[in-house]
């Protein structure tokens, strides 16, 4: 009788150990939802997508000024989004590079369904050298292949934003 006592309290918990870990990964993984036309993410944004400056304007004041801008509003298309959490995404430029941007205190995530939308962020922006440990972090993060990954070998002078607040525009 205690073997099967025993037997039983094992399968009870091995299987709340494995409903455990499901709930775990589908609660901090990135939110669900298809990222749709209105969806805000964060602080409710209250730029419009004419009001917002574009990535090359950005990237022109920072330079010019070279300190941190805050109280921004940036629109971009989302190139990546963090497939682990949803907790950063990158932003195309027009010169076909990106920016990074990272949800302010990670107080919210976006879903994966943002990547090829595009966006208006409102937060602050700044220039930052990134180092090359952090740029394999996010390389990780984004799963790319090992040789990209390997193939980081400099610190990077990169734009990067903290959200305060994102909507999809189109």
């Amino acid at each position: 009788m205690k073997f099967k006592t025993i037997l039983f309290a094992a399968a009870v918990s091995v299987s709340t150990l494995a409903f455990a870990q499901e709930t775990s990964e589908k609660k901090f993984g990135p939110p669900a939802g298809n990222a749709v036309v209105g969806d805000t993410y964060g602080a409710v944004v209250v730029s419009n997508e004419s009001k917002a400056i574009t990535v090359d304007k950005l990237s022109k004041k920072l330079k010019k000024d070279n300190k941190k801008v805050e109280g921004i509003a940036v629109k971009g298309k989302v190139t990546d989004v963090c497939e682990k959490k949803g907790c950063w995404l990158t932003i195309q430029t027009e010169d076909n590079s990106q920016f990074f941007v990272k949800m302010k205190d990670y107080t919210f995530f976006v879903p994966t369904a943002l990547k090829g939308k595009n966006v208006v962020l409102e937060g602050t922006a700044e220039r930052k050298v990134t180092s090359i440990d952090e740029q394999k972090h996010y390389a990780e993060d984004a799963k790319k292949p090992q040789a990209e990954i390997d193939a980081i070998t400099t610190p990077k002078e990169e734009i990067r934003f903290v959200a305060n607040g994102i909507k999809v525009v189109n």
